[in-house]
């Protein structure tokens, strides 16, 4: 393996790392449909109540699944007195280490695809 791909196989592990609580958290149904809500939502935020309309979920269910996309730093939170908006933010949150890590697995499945048509030649 030349030395080029395997620091994209080592880039690709450590971003694995950093984002393995974000696409486990993304991977959940419920959480895809509260980050739906949230992208049809005006980016100021939305609380849970409207969430909780939205989705037709419990307020607790979608209170446990925010806290969890929270942790994984998928949503943000801005508090306003004792009002809490969730919103999606690409700028503090995994969203870019997700980003970088889709596109370097694409780079590398480019180049493995651009190695097999070397070889038929």
């Amino acid at each position: 393996m030349e030395k080029e791909c395997q620091e994209r196989i080592q880039e690709i592990t450590s971003k694995f790392k950093g984002c393995r609580k974000a696409i486990s958290a993304m991977g959940d149904e419920t959480r895809q449909l509260i980050l739906i809500t949230l992208l049809e939502s005006d980016f100021n935020g939305i609380r849970v109540g409207e969430i909780t309309e939205k989705t037709h979920l419990s307020r607790p269910a979608v209170s446990h699944h925010l806290k969890i996309l929270k942790e994984a730093e998928i949503v943000n939170v801005r508090r306003e007195g004792t009002k809490n908006y969730y919103y999606l933010d690409s700028k503090k949150s995994q969203w870019k280490s997700l980003t970088e890590l889709i596109n370097l697995i694409f780079v590398g499945i480019q180049h493995i695809g651009e190695n097999d048509v070397r070889k038929g030649e």
